[in-house]
């Protein structure tokens, strides 16, 4: 008996339940309606002879198959997006100049640029980490093509792609920073700053006394300043170093806004190259970041 062709559109929805969490999420992020979801999942089962979901409880769980369904129709996508891109990705060339601030330079956005390289292998990407008002003013200046900045989402060209809480950082093990007559430390950035303005202007308005105890340019040295304890610093707790943890108002510390984590690229006609790397950065950031 000839065996059945799996439907590609239907593991690849299988699959979306599983990242998000859900059937509507799934079908809100492929563009179908849940019924139509629903369908795909039920004419698998057909195909397969066996029940991939079950009730636990209020909850909708993977069954032993849908388990073993999962872990191949992960395998198979990756396959097939490998093989679209090899054959679709040697055609793209040319070179962009993508700008990123620090905080991302070490953690998700060398994964995703190494992924990216492997799709468009004649694309060369040229990176540069600074800071995000001098990274735009470069952008500007038409040195560079595309930049991932925060705090700058009321520009024209800003295509935001998450809210971000700022968060204080101490290093692990920190009780009550805040006493009575006591001088706060803090290890900050040179002005100017966004979080530095924030975070010293929530201590103002909290009446909370502070000096600036450490103050560097570099975000290596920034976090090697708080683990040392020589102050406490403000910027968002995405892909925190582990010696380092979020403070909050339990260590008497006050309430700190968010900021806009925005792309933007340079006006005019994109290249195929940056339309690529702007789809690639874009669903990075909204994966890692969600």
């Amino acid at each position: 008996m000839a065996l059945p062709n799996l439907d590609m559109d239907a593991l690849r929805s299988l699959v979306a339940i599983l990242r998000l969490g859900g059937l509507a999420r799934a079908a809100e992020r492929i563009g179908r309606s849940p019924s139509a979801i629903s369908q795909q999942m039920r004419k698998l089962e057909l195909q397969l002879g066996q029940p991939l979901f079950r009730k636990q409880g209020r909850r909708v769980v993977l069954t032993e198959a849908g388990e073993r369904v999962h872990a191949y129709a992960r395998r198979i996508l990756e396959l097939n997006d490998e093989a679209v891109h090899a054959v679709r990705g040697a055609a793209v060339d040319g070179v962009v100049r993508f700008g990123l601030p620090g905080d991302f330079a070490e953690s998700w956005l060398p994964a995703a640029l190494g992924q990216f390289r492997k799709h468009y292998p004649a694309v060369r990407v040229d990176v540069l980490v600074e800071r995000n008002g001098l990274l735009l003013e470069r952008l500007d200046r038409g040195e560079l093509d595309l930049v991932l900045a925060m705090n700058h989402g009321s520009r024209a060209d800003a295509e935001r792609l998450a809210s971000l809480p700022m968060a204080w950082i101490g290093p692990a093990g920190t009780g009550e920073v805040v006493r009575p007559a006591a001088v706060l430390d803090l290890a900050l950035y040179q002005p100017p700053c966004f979080f530095r303005a924030a975070g010293t202007a929530a201590l103002d308005a909290a009446g909370i006394a502070w000096r600036p105890a450490f103050v560097t340019a570099s975000l290596h040295s920034l976090w090697a300043g708080v683990a040392a304890g020589l102050g406490l610093t403000v910027r968002t707790a995405a892909d925190l170093p582990p010696q380092l943890v979020r403070l909050d108002e339990r260590h008497g510390l006050p309430p700190l806004p968010s900021v806009e984590l925005c792309l933007h690229a340079a006006p005019g006609q994109a290249s195929a190259a940056l339309t690529h790397l702007r789809q690639a950065v874009m669903a990075q950031a909204r994966a890692h970041l969600a």
